[in-house]
């Protein structure tokens, strides 16, 4: 075809069959369309539909969560009861193939481990990162990484002394700020785990948790702290449990399953904000 034939046809006036033909042919694109961006909006209205929580009708809170301190210990039974809740979960850790293999054992499936030393700032922001582009909106953070290197002061190591504050306080602060870009849209809940035994970190920490949810309540997300007392983990292993638990009002050390149970109540009441909930067999009434 010449392109002064093809001119000649563009510029032909169409026969009314032909108008007819064309009219229906656009009618049923703009119908598709219709129908197209219907179904979207019915995805979204249904996602948002699983994702209500109908405790708490003022947001739609994502059923994503991050566990920082996942792979293992009171950090990993966190992880275990949420994915049995029905919550998606990411786990962070140091250990890339503890996260791995932490994340595969959970029930359910799209659980995710990732290498993330939360001390580090380019690493909270690189996980935090990667969880929003291949997971989404983040709508709970329960901080259960920690470290614990007691001793006398005049005995400590100013390394030492750093490792815990950069872990336990300053990497709770670090992934609190990554995830309340998260949840300013959509309301949160975090919990912050620290023993309510030991350290000036964790003392830090309380006093971070109550100043964050006066300032972010507003916006509909709720921090808690859970302060653990004597727990069956890897970093009580080494004390000699049945001296300590003569101390303890209930006369045995806690199982992390039964912080677990704590942290969940906290992440599921919709008007706690700004608490410190000792799970530690009445420890504190005993001091």
């Amino acid at each position: 075809m010449t392109r002064s034939s093809f001119c000649l046809q563009r510029d032909t006036v169409l026969s009314e069959p032909a108008i007819e033909v064309r009219r229906k042919s656009q009618g049923k694109q703009i119908w598709a369309m219709e129908i197209k961006n219907r179904l979207v909006g019915m995805r979204e209205l249904y996602q948002e539909w699983k994702d209500y929580d109908e405790d708490n009708p003022r947001s739609v809170m994502s059923r994503l969560a991050v566990v920082s301190g996942g792979s293992r210990g009171i950090g990993r039974a966190v992880s275990h009861l949420l994915a049995q809740r029905g919550h998606r979960v990411v786990l962070l850790s140091r250990n890339q193939e503890a996260a791995r293999a932490a994340a595969e054992s959970l029930p359910g499936e799209k659980h995710v481990g990732l290498n993330c030393d939360v001390s580090r700032e380019e690493d909270v922001q690189r996980a935090f990162e990667s969880i929003r582009k291949t997971c989404g909106t983040v709508g709970i953070l329960v901080n259960a990484a920690g470290i614990n290197r007691d001793t006398l002061l005049l005995r400590s190591k100013s390394e030492d002394v750093l490792a815990v504050l950069h872990t336990n306080l300053l990497g709770s602060m670090l992934t609190c700020r990554a995830a309340l870009k998260s949840m300013l849209s959509h309301g949160g809940a975090i919990v912050n785990i620290g023993q309510c035994v030991y350290s000036a970190s964790k003392a830090g920490l309380e006093g971070f948790t109550r100043s964050l949810a006066k300032e972010v309540a507003s916006r509909n997300i709720r921090v808690n702290l859970v302060a653990p007392g004597f727990i069956h983990t890897d970093m009580t292993a080494g004390l000699e449990q049945a001296d300590v638990a003569r101390k303890i009002p209930l006369g045995r050390f806690g199982e992390a399953a039964e912080v677990a149970q704590a942290v969940y109540f906290l992440l599921e009441s919709p008007y706690i904000t700004g608490q410190v909930l000792l799970v530690d067999g009445g420890l504190q009434l005993a001091l």
